[in-house]
């Protein structure tokens, strides 16, 4: 089997598919986090690039959801079994509620302690047609709001479109508007919750006295199931739902909650699993749900489910991928066969969710990948809608559990989010302080027009992104636009002398916009002899979002495999597109973040194998494309500053250069023009994509090297324990 892996319980199956994978140890991240993982915890997972957090994080994963399958199908108790005799009676929900939201026994008496953060919960069923009435009566001060929400809303309700409240400050709220509404209330008062589901109306009364109608029902919420509701900070109240006899009976035709009929009612827990004998289905309702920032990540993870969970017997883990490109019909269609796992990108996922074609009711991991990824690129209310919309608890009475991974998790966003929907997580941070990999050789080249004039002659072959096409550039007057698109061209034939000097057989290319992308394409290809020449030494492909969905997974797979021998990429790459054995990276543009710079040159230098990323910096501040227009760049020649209206900003890559030195602590050393590495920069002896030489690593052999030393200590040990023995038996007999 594979080695260590047996240690964490992992099953059998499973570790059959990791050993044909060559996996025979696991990673620090993997040993460090599985165990975790498997426990039930919350884990946040900060390790480099490379480091097998897909891993880390997938394998006890499948194996809990399989667990959970197998335990439905033996009829145990499941947060995914369909529970064949429900408690059909009205009471809070266990399971549908925030963590520090009490609940009695009866379920009857709430209550939340927390002075800072407000905690929520809904009913254990809910209402589709008929006019209904419960009654809550506050039993210690606080702050709270009551009233109905639909299984959308967030808990803190009335704080979205989905959600009705009334508060004891006298306001009622809906989609975050507090409106002036009826009378304060406190201690002791009784709070009348009112739905009329016939003409889509709520409202409320307090001690028996009727505040008149509050809110229209909106249209799209028609038909929609509707939940007693309820909101608390450091406060506690007593539900009614008329199963004892009401203080203040409603008029005008309401009836109680626990009167209702059983066709008006819904239960909160909607079982996906059947038992019948030969089938299983797990509808639209996965176990796990896992978000990527990009397609291309979100495959391979995808990929690596299907890798990890082959051997497994049936019924198998289920698992989809939702991402653009893809046929919405057949996805559609592949969720319906049943699904375990989602993995998917944030837009993508937020379709099948909003229009109703998946469901969270099952959801027992939460997984956020490559979070700071996420997160900057705006996803964060999307991602606390999704997490809102998951049960904490599971019908078994197991917690949510989050996981969230990165290889830059030090970020004050990432804490941030983590601090509000994680609970108590453990850090597994095996990377500390960001650095680069000792396999990593990186260095810096300066472009400076003003000193190099060679880009004179390149002005009819290299092609630029057009952003300086109606400046009035003359060689002899020299200007800040004259050198910006100086720039562009050197760093072009820069690339070049890169790929000659170092006989690049393979290497990432990174550009800062798409445009660049397929400029940098079309001028190898054309130095090359063209896209259908024979035999192209700059042979290459795109990846970035312009490109349909199938040219980038044929363009991946064409240098997976050596078909062409550069991939030229935008950042959307630069995030855990698993190639292995790169030797080299090339930044044409130095990144204005400083974790992309190393997430970029961690491309390079994983498995143990040298690489070297070389950054072309430009001396002089260079126009560059920067749309905040709504078409987003497409058809847009507005080269005005953004101050000025414009798409276009000053490109400082000396500071974004400067700022990555004193995050790393380093000073990258420099290359010239030529590209010619100093040999006693790296000793003269690096062969870049082959395993490291360790010839002068302390560590070569250190355990033929320790192993003396090992020895002496041991036989040191076994002669004070036979020391200590003789004499306490010595000591024994002279006693007696």
């Amino acid at each position: 089997m594979a080695g260590h892996f047996t240690e964490f319980g992992i099953l059998p199956e499973i570790l059959q598919a990791i050993e044909e994978m060559g996996w025979h140890l696991p990673t620090d991240v993997q040993a460090e986090a599985i165990p975790l993982i498997l426990g039930g915890g919350d884990v946040l997972m900060a390790a480099e690039t490379g480091s097998g957090k897909t891993g880390a994080f997938c394998l006890p994963v499948i194996q809990v959801v399989y667990e959970t399958i197998q335990d439905a199908l033996s009829g145990k108790k499941s947060g995914k079994v369909l529970i064949e005799n429900e408690d059909k009676s009205w009471k809070m929900s266990v399971y549908d509620r925030d963590s520090a939201f009490a609940i009695s026994q009866d379920g009857l008496l709430c209550q939340s302690r927390d002075q800072a953060v407000w905690q929520g919960g809904r009913s254990s069923l809910a209402v589709i047609k008929g006019k209904f009435y419960y009654e809550v009566t506050i039993t210690d001060e606080g702050l709270c709001r009551v009233g109905w929400s639909t299984k959308d809303a967030t808990l803190n309700l009335g704080t979205d479109r989905y959600g009705f409240g009334f508060g004891g400050t006298g306001k009622s709220s809906f989609n975050r508007n507090f409106d002036t509404y009826g009378e304060p209330f406190g201690l002791h008062d009784v709070i009348g919750c009112y739905i009329n589901l016939e003409d889509g109306t709520v409202k409320w009364s307090k001690n028996g006295v009727d505040f008149g109608e509050a809110y229209d029902i909106p249209v799209q919420l028609d038909g929609i199931p509707f939940y007693a509701a309820v909101v608390l900070k450091n406060a506690e109240l007593q539900f009614n739902f008329g199963a004892t006899p009401f203080k203040f009976p409603p008029k005008g035709g309401y009836i109680g909650l626990y009167s209702a009929r059983p066709q008006c009612v819904t239960s909160s827990t909607t079982g996906t699993i059947s038992r019948t004998p030969g089938k299983f289905t797990n509808k639209c309702s996965p176990s796990a749900i896992i978000l990527e920032p990009s397609r291309e990540l979100a495959q391979q993870t995808h990929n690596n489910i299907s890798q990890f969970k082959k051997y497994l017997p049936s019924p198998n883990v289920k698992e989809v991928v939702l991402i653009g490109g893809e046929s919405v019909k057949n996805q559609i269609r592949l969720l319906q066969d049943g699904v375990d796992v989602v993995t998917g990108t944030p837009g993508k996922f937020d379709d099948f969710v909003s229009t109703g074609k998946m469901s969270l009711d099952q959801v027992r991991f939460f997984i956020l990948d490559e979070a700071d990824g996420l997160l900057s690129m705006g996803n964060r209310d999307l991602i606390m809608r999704i997490y809102n919309k998951i049960p904490k608890f599971s019908s078994d009475g197991k917690r949510l559990q989050m996981i969230v991974c990165s290889a830059t998790l030090h970020s004050f966003e990432v804490k941030k989010l983590a601090e509000k929907i994680m609970h108590f997580p453990t850090w597994v941070d095996l990377k500390g302080r960001d650095s680069v990999p000792e396999t990593v050789h990186h260095v810096v080249c300066h472009v400076n027009p003003r000193k190099d004039y060679t880009w004179k002659g390149l002005r009819q072959k290299v092609k630029t992104d057009g952003i300086h096409s109606r400046d009035k550039l003359n060689p002899s007057h020299t200007s800040p636009e004259l050198f910006s698109e100086a720039t562009k061209m050197l760093k072009a034939e820069y690339l070049v002398k890169a790929i000659k000097e170092h006989k690049m057989d393979q290497a990432i290319i990174f550009c800062r916009t798409k445009l660049d992308c397929d400029n940098i394409e079309n001028y190898l290809l054309t130095i090359g002899g063209g896209a259908r020449a024979m035999v192209n030494e700059f042979s290459c492909v795109c990846l970035h979002s312009d490109r349909s969905v199938q040219e980038r997974r044929e363009n991946l797979k064409k240098f997976k495999e050596g078909e062409v021998r550069f991939l030229i990429c935008t950042d959307v790459a630069a995030r855990g597109i698993d190639v292995r054995g790169i030797p080299f990276v090339v930044n044409v543009t130095f990144p204005d973040d400083k974790q992309n710079y190393i997430h970029r040159i961690g491309r390079v230098g994983r498995a143990d194998r040298m690489g070297l990323a070389i950054s072309l910096i430009s001396d002089v501040h260079e126009k560059v494309w920067y749309h905040k227009c709504p078409s987003r760049g497409k058809n847009c020649n507005n080269a005005n500053l953004v101050e000025r209206g414009g798409c276009a900003i000053w490109y400082e890559e000396l500071q974004y250069l400067s700022d990555v030195e004193e995050h790393l602590d380093v000073t990258i050393p420099k290359c010239g023009p030529d590209m010619v590495i100093a040999q006693n920069e790296f000793d003269g002896k690096v062969v870049y994509g082959a395993k490291r030489n360790k010839s002068g690593c302390v560590f070569e052999n250190h355990v033929l090297e320790l192993e003396p030393s090992v020895a002496e200590l041991a036989k040191l040990e076994y002669q004070a324990q036979t020391s200590f023995l003789k004499l306490k038996r010595k000591k024994w007999t002279n006693l007696n």
